[in-house]
């Protein structure tokens, strides 16, 4: 009986052996291969260390490729405390590199962390400062690939693009309205320690940061290089207190180039104030446009069949009352008897009223809203205002009066030119826009895409025509000659308006503008300019801003290919003005004979002898009068 009991008990020790066991292999089995992947995460988490590696931020182009924003590769200081040897000696020799304080080095490489930056003072150093840290090859301390911003072209677009800070996060325009889109993600150099930080010597793992989605915009940069050489050539000459500019596809929406002055460098933007950098002055200044806006007075006016530019007539003195106001006209004693037509080209004050009396505060209120006014256009970009109309409520005789001419109300440029788009592109509003396409920056496909979007039909195509026919004639016989590109059919309209402060008009100082298309039977591109308080010079939008405006339309030609066109009228000049003149044929003339022909014109001779073998420009070409003619000379 007690051997039997002995064999039971041993039988159940040995069962309970071979379980235990079973759950042992269970458990390892369980842990080996079930949990394998979970817990070597852990494992890693507490062996590994991570050198981060920035990726770059999306870059930024013009329509044709040209880089706007790109990256410039930097590296920065980070500290792996565990690792530094000696703590003082490390502290010293890296402040004295980095010139900053010994405690504050100090302080860095002796936290209790796995990992510290050394930051601002360590962060994207230049490579002669990187290069004498690398030779002291100290424990512990390393050098980190980061990407930092570039702007290639500085100052252009700076309120648009806007800028980074040091963390290459987007604080400003575009830079922060896609700043999602445009940061890339962190990749690490993965290398392992012991408890202590000490590094092991095991392989380090790559992980490959992400790079941002590149953006596409709208702009055209050699429009673009055109608006901003303009814009500074201005601020040289007037010494304005702003100036602005913008160039739009009319019939697309399309933003082409834009800018303001004064304007700020991205790169340091800490040297600038708040108001410098954030105020984007074409899409978020407002102002009475003057006679800018007679423009949609007049689209109203036709669309409503209440004038004929050609056969109505209207009579200037000089002067025209309503109520208990007398508005004048620009011109002491008014341009007398004159055709609608010529009321639009001479941009005569009291015509304008008659119009806008005769539509009526409700329609031409109503047509305000259609084209735009009053509300933000949508363009994506911050900072947008909104303009101000009258209240309809409080819109008396007067009030009906001084908005038909454009003062009384306030836009913004934005709001302007898009409106005047859709008065010359055959009544479509669009919606203003920059942004064309986000880009993946690996494979080129197609993140996000903007496209045109019309807003509304505002007026007719038969309006638009007539729109367009008087404002061509502004150019050639009007206030917009100074606008006029022999060959090109450019139309256009001046705006003076005076500032208002503190609710009274200011004496002296004027907003001066002018907008401009070509061509003017098929706008391909439209261009607002607008200078606030020009000095040293009679404050009118054609003798300042039309000039401007043309110089930018004149490179539009070339950046948009735009052809010359048939059927243009020829421009009516004032006695002081130059005339373009139709080159001659002078090759193969003997040189006396050639200087008979080319009297109104400078002449440049090349090469030797008495014949003329080539001249430049070819025979043909308008040139103005007074223009170089260059000749080569062979025997």
């Amino acid at each position: 009986m007690f051997f039997k009991n002995i064999h039971i008990r041993i039988k159940i020790i040995s069962l309970v052996i071979i379980l235990v066991f079973l759950l042992i292999i269970g458990k390892v089995f369980y842990i080996q291969v079930i949990q394998y992947n979970k817990l070597n995460k852990y494992a890693e988490s507490l062996w590994s260390r991570n050198l981060p590696i920035e990726g770059n931020r999306g870059i930024i182009y013009d329509r044709n490729g040209v880089v706007l924003a790109d990256n410039i590769t930097t590296t920065s200081l980070v500290i792996i405390p565990n690792q530094v040897v000696d703590k003082e000696n490390t502290a010293k020799q890296i402040s004295d590199i980095l010139g900053s304080d010994y405690q504050d080095m100090l302080e860095h490489v002796s936290k209790k962390s796995s990992i510290e930056r050394v930051h601002p003072e360590g962060r994207r150093l230049s490579y002669e400062v990187a290069d004498k840290i690398a030779d002291l090859k100290l424990p512990g301390v390393y050098l980190v690939k980061e990407s930092k911003r570039y702007y290639p072209y500085d100052t252009l677009m700076s309120h648009t693009i806007g800028f980074v800070g040091i963390d290459n996060q987007g604080l400003s325009g575009l830079e922060l309205m896609y700043d999602d889109y445009l940061t890339g993600e962190y990749g690490a150099i993965k290398y392992f320690s012991d408890a202590k930080g000490s590094r092991l010597d095991l392989n380090e793992v790559y992980e490959k940061p992400q790079d941002g989605i590149n953006m596409t915009l709208t702009i055209n940069y050699d429009i673009q290089a055109s608006l901003e050489r303009e814009l500074d050539n201005a601020v040289t000459k007037y010494n304005p207190d702003q100036a602005l500019g913008i160039a739009m596809n009319p019939k697309t929406g399309e933003i082409l180039a834009i800018s303001s002055r004064p304007n700020f460098s991205p790169t340091n933007y800490q040297n600038y104030t708040v108001e410098e950098i954030n105020r984007n002055l074409p899409i978020w200044m407002t102002y009475e446009p003057g006679s800018t806006f007679k423009i949609i007075t007049l689209a109203s006016s036709l669309e409503e069949k209440i004038v004929d530019l050609d056969n109505d007539n209207y009579y200037d003195s000089g002067a025209t009352k309503v109520e208990n106001a007398t508005i004048h006209c620009w011109k002491h004693g008014g341009h007398g008897a004159q055709t609608y037509l010529q009321v639009v080209e001479n941009s005569c004050n009291p015509g304008f009223v008659q119009l806008g009396l005769k539509l009526g505060k409700d329609k031409l209120f109503n047509y305000l809203k259609l084209f735009g006014f009053g509300t933000k256009t949508g363009v994506d970009l911050n900072g947008e205002g909104a303009g101000i109309i009258f209240d309809l409520a409080k819109v008396g005789p007067v009030e009906l009066a001084t908005t038909a001419f454009g003062q009384g109300v306030s836009v913004t440029p934005i709001q302007q030119i898009t409106a005047v788009s859709a008065a010359i592109n055959g009544g479509y509003l669009y919606k203003p826009y920059i942004v064309k396409t986000l880009n993946e920056p690996e494979t080129n496909s197609v993140v996000l895409e903007n496209k045109s979007t019309v807003v509304r039909k505002v007026i007719s195509d038969e309006t638009s025509y007539k729109v367009r026919y008087a404002l061509e004639s502004v150019v050639t016989n009007g206030t917009g000659r100074p606008a006029f590109i022999d060959g090109y059919r450019v139309g256009g309209k001046t705006g003076t308006a005076q500032k208002v402060k503190d609710g009274r008009y200011m004496v002296g100082n004027y907003i001066v503008s002018f907008i401009g298309f070509l061509p003017a039977d098929d706008p391909e591109v439209v261009v607002y300019i607008a200078i606030d308080n020009a000095k040293g010079v009679t404050q009118y939008g054609g003798t300042v801003a039309a000039p401007i405006a043309r110089q930018v339309l004149l490179d539009s030609i070339d950046a948009l290919n735009i052809k010359k066109r048939e059927g243009a009228s020829d421009k009516k000049y004032n006695y002081n003005d130059k005339k373009y003149i139709e080159v001659p044929n002078v090759e193969g003339k003997s040189v006396d004979d050639a200087m008979k022909e080319l009297k109104s014109f400078k002449v440049e001779f090349s090469g030797s002898g008495n014949n003329v073998s080539i001249q430049t420009p070819s025979a043909g070409e308008r040139i103005l009068e007074g223009e170089t003619i260059k000749l080569l000379l062979t025997e």
